[in-house]
């Protein structure tokens, strides 16, 4: 066994629900790469994000830290650029850092005009979205394009969402990989973390390679999981008839078969870019040494419960996201783990794994969980974990809602709890025996005893972490003497 500090890739992926692998138990998608990750790794059953939406889910994922830690809290929000961004402490701990792809720690037009000055990145190529903010100095996809095809650079910097049936070589998901394979390549014995980030399989769903949309048997497509809004939060019903795609009566049952159609295609491509990457690391002969983590930023509703996209909901479909990670030197292959995780606990994963110590991780981030602890002993596993909505998202016609809508889930293993603050609404599902969220059990008084402890704990938790929390930039108390000469300033 290797003594060497051990690489580590994080390969991210955006607005993926956890049932959408084959090692998921999707029929629709064949996913064989990460599928071998996942069996001779470890897979997270209940991975949920912080928030259900791009900005602030990944904020937390790269400080280590809930909503109120970072303060990013709604989409267009920006990061402090006093927080720091976890790759900081690899690179003071020997690594060799790089990004390719999407961070959306910030605004998109925040990071197309500049670096945070914390990201921790050695190598930095960064693109939120191939098509969008590609006159920036900053858009690596779009000045990598203009090398590959000058033409087709050109055609999607003027049409932009309008160009579909990207060809797979020129795809931002291939751009991704090919260039997390030249840093592996590159980078020689130093230890190194990369992180492959692509935009796939976020809406719209039809840009992608037609040859990979034939791929995709339509026979096996799950049909959405259809209630109606009755008995749900009229947040809900907001979301279902003004969310930013439109309403939802809008699209036929066709519509939506399409798109999750082009959705799973995405997907079959991103898995195929993944293999390419294990295989050089494999050719290399670092793949036994190398922390491989899987994941993504938040989910896509795509249809179930009169919902689409992600919003202000807190349903597995949006808010819980795959998590495989793969160590062969360290981990024991096939396990899963069943207890709620969050997804900051990555960050001290990470930085645990690169040899910093507990305690130093505790300082640094003390809001974060080693989940290699977790697969250890599902006992370290936290008691309850998180999400929260704080107006974050948009609605149709790229506004805020007004009035606004604030909500909190919390979840342990058996039951998830969801309280709307402005609208004093709830949900309680028991996730373990209706897993498809179909029997909303808040007003039942069966089951009052699980809602009364689930709030309780849930204004015990938001209490602690966001009405406790202290000024961020600190305090100067005004000395006694000041006070009694009236010589405050």
């Amino acid at each position: 066994m290797s003594k060497s500090k051990p690489n580590i890739l994080l390969i991210m992926t955006d607005q993926q629900r956890s049932d959408s692998l084959g090692c998921y138990n999707c029929d629709a998608v064949k996913s064989p790469n990460l599928d071998r990750l996942a069996h001779e790794g470890v897979l997270f059953e209940n991975c949920v994000v912080s928030n259900p939406i791009c900005t602030p889910s990944r904020a937390s994922i790269w400080t280590g830290k809930d909503l109120p830690g970072h303060g990013v809290m709604r989409l267009y929000d920006n990061l402090h650029e006093d927080e720091i961004l976890f790759p900081t402490y690899l690179q003071q701990h020997g690594y060799r850092t790089a990004l390719f792809g999407k961070l959306h720690v910030s605004s998109m037009i925040a990071e197309s005009n500049g670096r945070h000055p914390h990201d921790g990145f050695d190598t930095y190529e960064w693109c939120n979205e191939a098509c969008l903010r590609m006159e920036s100095d900053q858009h690596a996809y779009r000045k990598w394009l203009e090398v590959q095809n000058p033409e087709f650079c050109q055609r999607m910097m003027k049409l932009k969402r309008d160009v579909k049936d990207i060809p797979r070589e020129l795809h931002l998901t291939h751009w991704s990989a090919q260039r997390t394979i030249d840093f592996i390549k590159e980078t020689g014995d130093a230890p190194w973390f990369a992180c492959m980030s692509v935009f796939d399989p976020h809406n719209p769903y039809d840009c992608g390679p037609q040859e990979y949309m034939n791929r995709i048997d339509e026979e096996k497509i799950p049909e959405p999981i259809e209630n109606t809004l009755e008995g749900r939060p009229s947040a809900h019903f907001r979301e279902s008839h003004e969310g930013y795609l439109g309403d939802f009566d809008t699209f036929s049952p066709e519509d939506i078969r399409e798109m999750r159609r082009g959705y799973y295609s995405m997907m079959e491509l991103l898995d195929d870019e993944v293999g390419r990457v294990i295989e050089c690391l494999e050719e290399q002969g670092k793949l036994d040494n190398t922390l491989v983590i899987f994941t993504s930023d938040h989910g896509d509703m795509m249809g179930d419960h009169r919902l689409m996209v992600k919003g202000a909901f807190f349903y597995d479909a949006c808010v819980n996201v795959p998590l495989i990670i793969h160590w062969p030197e360290k981990l024991a292959p096939g396990k899963k783990i069943q207890p709620p995780v969050q997804n900051f606990d990555l960050a001290a994963t990470i930085i645990q794994a690169a040899g910093i110590s507990s305690e130093e991780c505790s300082k640094l981030l003390p809001e974060s969980l080693n989940l290699l602890d977790t697969i250890a002993n599902e006992s370290c596993a936290r008691e309850y974990v998180t999400c929260r909505y704080r107006n974050t998202g948009i609605r149709n016609g790229n506004s805020y809602w007004e009035p606004e809508i604030q909500g909190t889930m919390l979840r342990d293993k058996r039951w998830k709890l969801c309280y709307y603050h402005t609208t004093d609404e709830g949900e309680l599902y028991d996730m373990l025996n209706d897993p498809d969220e179909l029997n909303n059990q808040w007003n039942n008084p069966e089951f009052q005893a699980e809602q009364t402890r689930l709030k309780k704990a849930l204004d015990t938790r938001t209490s602690e972490v966001e009405f406790q929390r202290p000024p961020r930039g600190g305090e100067n108390l005004p000395l006694a003497n000041m006070l009694m000469n009236n010589s405050i300033k």
